[in-house]
């Protein structure tokens, strides 16, 4: 099961958004609707995706990752990622064209 909380932006405009569960085309409405709203806020200066929780994810998951990244905001992943997820981001290059960081903490920092 998909569930998705958004943390509103700090003091620094930093929007955080936890994901956790199994997402795919049938269940992505949360995230996209988080995603929408983190891109819609003026305030927002960077989104960070935490996916250290996401036990699985298909292509369907990672287009809407990618078309997050298109929307121009600064877009940090934070893992440590499920061997699923690292697998899928190296089978199809994501891994390239995403900053990538072992800890919330770590993207929070950047």
């Amino acid at each position: 099961m998909e569930q998705v909380v958004t943390a509103l932006p700090d003091h620094d405009g930093v929007r955080v958004i936890f994901c956790a569960g199994e997402f795919d085309q049938d269940s992505l409405d949360p995230f996209s609707q988080a995603a929408e709203e983190a891109v819609a806020d003026p305030t927002v200066r960077r989104i960070v995706l935490d996916l250290s929780q996401v036990a699985f994810a298909d292509s369907s998951m990672l287009n809407e990752l990618v078309r997050l990244r298109r929307t121009g905001h600064p877009l940090v992943l934070a893992g440590p990622l499920a061997p699923q997820l690292s697998r899928l981001f190296e089978l199809t290059s994501a891994h390239q064209i995403f900053t990538i960081t072992d800890s919330i903490d770590e993207a929070r920092a950047l």
